[in-house]
């Protein structure tokens, strides 16, 4: 398996983000990562979703995730040109 990044902009409504996350849930992936924010269009949300999938599943979810009719573009970014954040390091117990 290879960790994968997808950007995804999706119509800023209610319901899209859990319709989202269902969609990687039913196929049994785990999200390592979710960030969702506005665009410079307040109509417009980008998704970050970071996975850990084998390519051949992965162009099946993102299929599937260009059927839903909230989805307006999905791009994975490329690893070597994309800003990421270490995974490494100490986590705190609360």
């Amino acid at each position: 398996m290879t960790r994968h990044t997808l950007s995804v902009l999706v119509e800023n409504k209610p319901g899209v983000l859990a319709r989202i996350a269902g969609l990687f849930s039913r196929r049994g992936f785990n999200i390592e990562s979710l960030a969702v924010g506005p665009t410079e269009n307040p109509e417009v949300s980008r998704m970050t979703i970071v996975i850990n999938v084998d390519r051949l599943p992965l162009e099946q979810v993102t299929k599937q995730l260009n059927k839903l009719i909230n989805v307006l573009k999905i791009v994975e970014l490329d690893p070597d040109h994309a800003v990421q954040r270490g995974r490494g390091g100490r986590h705190a117990d609360y």
